[in-house]
């Protein structure tokens, strides 16, 4: 039996009904025979907060309540593009809503988990934002609106972001070296596992008292990837879409 999956970046959204087919796939096949279930953030393209109504969204949060009754364990990270999930999302899908970074124990070592965009210290004006709208008083101001106008900032959001992405040199965009090492040594962790950056590998780390290792979790734009913890140890994977 499978230990453990992990996924991220999803960024489920009406406009890409494929990706949401083959996730509800993989909850129905795939992940049943797995005791455990954790989404390493970005499982929707962008959440308006808990109070969003539409049809895709409660398609989704059903699948997730019923893979959860079923006896697995669901534990979904926030990621930069739904972090305001928030305690209604987690009764609803029957989901353990993790904090960014969480540290478990896996396999008998310490597992770091972490969306990745914390580790992304190069690209500044990026972090400087992250800051911004993770302010309590921010995200109260903007749940406080209309779902019309939050819908409509999240679109003209995503658009921005694209433009910016499109724009940053690589080396910006991936996670810093520094932040790595300095991530798994201020937790006392031997694998950090994370997303965001949509870059599939296992890498070996460095460090003063031996060697991690660092596995990415890739997205699932053109097909699935999901990261398998069994027996064997972990194994990177790749789920087709219909």
């Amino acid at each position: 039996m499978t230990e453990a999956l992990f996924i991220s970046d999803l960024h489920l959204d009406p406009a890409r009904p494929r990706a949401t087919s083959a996730f509800l796939d993989f909850l129905r096949r795939m992940a049943r025979d797995a005791g455990q279930l954790t989404i390493l953030g970005d499982l929707f393209e962008f959440w308006i907060g808990d109070d969003e109504d539409s049809a895709h969204a409660g398609e989704i949060l059903d699948a997730l309540a019923a893979y959860s009754a079923a006896g697995h364990r669901l534990a979904v990270m926030r990621g930069n593009r739904d972090f305001l999930l928030g305690s209604r999302f987690a009764a609803r899908s029957g989901a353990t809503l993790l904090a960014d970074p969480t540290v478990e124990t896996m396999a008998g070592e310490r597992t770091l988990l972490m969306h990745g965009d914390l580790l992304c210290t190069d690209d500044h004006r990026y972090q400087r934002y992250r800051r911004i709208v993770h302010n309590p008083g921010v995200q109260a101001l903007f749940l406080a609106l209309p779902r019309a106008w939050r819908r409509a900032a999240g679109a003209e959001g995503r658009r921005r972001s694209r433009e910016y992405q499109t724009a940053q040199p690589a080396p910006i965009a991936d996670v810093a070296t520094a932040a790595v090492t300095a991530a798994l040594q201020r937790h006392a962790a031997t694998v950090l596992i994370h997303g965001h950056t949509h870059r599939p590998a296992i890498h070996h780390v460095d460090l003063p008292g031996g060697r991690a290792r660092r596995i990415v979790l890739g997205d699932w734009y053109e097909q699935g990837s999901v990261l398998r913890l069994d027996a064997q140890g972990y194994s990177l994977r790749s789920w087709p879409f219909g």
